[in-house]
C-alpha cells in the first residue's frame, strides 16, 4: 500500500514543570498517555524533540542577577564594554541590569541599524540621504537622537532599547553608542564583554589584535557557580533568558546525558529507534520584522546520534522537468522512486540537488519543533515528528 502522508509533528501538551521534576519520568509518562489516549503508534526513527526551557526548569538552571553581578566584578577593573548586545528584553534586560548594578563605567555599543539577529534600532530609511557609513562610523547617543527624532520605538515592541538600556544606570554609569566599527570600540575602552551571539570567537581574537586588555564573552559570564545558583559551563549566560524582575533561566545544562538517558528508556519500554533532542530557537527569519529568530548559540545542545548530518535529497521537480519530462505519469512516479532508492549518499555539487536545504538535520528538526510549540501560550513542550526520515519511495 503506498502510504500518503509524509512527515508529522504534532505539539504536545506536558505537565506544568518545575525545579526538582524528574522530567525523563514525566515525557515516558506523557508518551506512554498518548499512545493510549490519543492512538499514537511509535515507529523506527521517530524524534522526541523537548524545548530547552522545560530542561533547564526541571533543573532549576536560574541565577538572581546579583551573582551575575558578583562574577562581573571579579572580572573587570574599572569599565565594562558591552559588545553587540542584542536587543531584547526577554534576553538581555536583566543581563544589561547586572552589568549597570557593578557600578563600573559601562560603554554599550548597539550594532546598528539592526542587531546580529534583525531586531531593529530604527528605520534604516532614515539613513537615505545621510552623511552616515554604517560600516565604519561610531555615533554617539546625541548622534542616534538626532537621526531618530521620534521614529524611535521598535515595530513590534513598541521599546526604545537604547532608552531601555540607559535606564538600568546607576549614578549615570551607563553610555551608549551606536557602532559595528572594532577599531572604535577597542579606543573607546580596554575592558571588553563581547555579548555577540554567533560570532563571538571572531570578534574576542580581532579585539586581543587590536591590543584590548580584558576581553571575556558571555560564555565566561556564571560558567561556575556562584553561591550555589545555576550556571552553565559551556555557554554561561548565552541562551538565557528573563525569569523574574531580578534573575534569569539559564540554557540547559547536561543536554546530552539526558537525551542519551532518555532515548535508552523509550527504546527499552517500546523496542524502537528513537530519537531525541533539545532544541531552542528555530533557525528562520521572519520575513515582515525582518527577524532571525536564533537567538540561542545553537538550535539544539544536545542530540542523539542518529540526528548527525545534513539531508541528501534530490530535487523532485528539477528531476521530473528535466530527465523524466517526456514520460507518463506512472513512469514518472516509478522512476523518480528508483532515482532517490538509488541516489548518491552525497549529492553536494550534483544538480539532482539544486535547491534542497543544506542544513544540520537538528536545526532543521528544531526549527520544525520551534514553530509547532511556539513561544506562548500552547503548552506544548515536547514534539513528536514522524515520517522525516522518510522519501517519496517509502511505502
Amino acid at each position: 500500500m503506498t502510504r500518503n502522508i509524509g512527515t508529522i509533528a504534532r505539539g504536545i501538551r506536558t505537565p506544568i514543570i518545575k525545579e526538582g521534576d524528574d522530567l525523563v519520568k514525566i515525557i515516558e509518562e506523557t508518551v506512554e498517555k498518548i499512545i493510549k489516549e490519543d492512538n499514537i503508534v511509535l515507529n523506527d526513527m521517530d524524534v522526541f524533540a523537548i524545548t530547552e526551557s522545560l530542561l533547564a526548569r526541571a533543573q532549576g538552571n536560574y541565577v538572581n542577577i546579583d551573582c551575575i553581578t558578583e562574577d562581573l566584578n571579579a572580572k573587570y577593573d574599572k569599565s565594562i564594554g558591552v559588545v553587540f548586545p542584542i536587543t531584547s528584553r526577554n534576553r538581555f534586560s536583566m543581563i544589561m541590569k547586572a552589568i549597570a548594578n557593578t557600578k563600573k563605567k559601562i560603554k554599550v555599543f548597539l550594532s546598528y541599524p539592526s542587531d546580529e539577529v534583525g531586531n531593529a534600532l530604527f528605520d534604516k530609511s532614515l539613513l537615505l540621504g545621510k552623511d552616515i557609513n554604517i560600516y565604519k562610523d561610531t555615533l554617539t547617543e546625541k548622534e542616534y537622537w538626532d537621526l531618530v527624532g521620534k521614529n524611535s520605538l521598535h515595530r513590534f515592541t513598541g521599546v526604545n532599547y537604547v532608552e531601555l538600556y540607559k535606564s538600568y544606570a546607576v549614578n549615570d554609569n551607563i553610555e551608549i553608542y551606536l557602532t559595528n566599527n572594532p577599531e572604535d570600540i577597542a579606543k573607546l575602552c580596554d575592558e571588553l564583554l563581547v555579548a555577540d551571539i554567533h560570532e563571538r570567537k571572531y570578534l574576542s581574537e580581532l579585539f586581543k589584535k587590536l591590543g584590548v586588555k580584558t576581553i571575556y564573552t558571555l560564555a565566561d559570564i556564571l560558567a561556575k557557580p556562584i553561591k550555589g545558583s545555576g550556571y552553565n559551563e559551556i555557554y554561561g549566560l548565552y541562551g538565557s533568558n528573563l525569569a523574574t524582575e531580578d534573575s534569569i533561566k539559564l540554557f540547559p545544562r547536561k543536554s546530552q546525558e539526558f537525551v542519551e538517558n532518555l532515548q535508552r528508556i523509550l527504546k527499552e519500554k517500546y523496542n524502537k529507534n528513537i530519537q531525541v533532542m533539545i532544541y531552542g530557537d528555530g533557525a528562520f527569519k521572519d520575513p515582515v520584522g525582518k527577524i532571525w529568530e536564533l537567538a540561542d548559540p545553537v538550535v539544539s545542545p544536545g542530540y542523539t546520534s542518529d540526528l548527525v548530518g545534513t539531508p541528501s535529497e534530490i530535487k523532485i521537480k528539477y528531476i521530473a522537468d528535466t530527465d523524466l519530462r517526456d514520460l507518463s505519469d506512472d513512469e514518472r512516479t516509478e522512476a523518480i522512486k528508483e532515482k532517490i532508492i538509488h541516489k548518491d549518499s552525497n549529492l553536494i555539487g550534483q544538480n539532482a540537488s539544486i535547491g534542497t536545504t543544506p542544513r544540520q538535520i537538528t536545526d532543521l528538526l528544531g526549527s520544525l519543533s520551534d514553530l509547532i510549540s511556539g513561544s506562548g501560550d500552547k503548552g506544548t513542550p515536547l514534539v513528536l515528528i514522524q515520517g522525516y526520515f522518510d522519501n517519496f519511495a517509502d511505502n
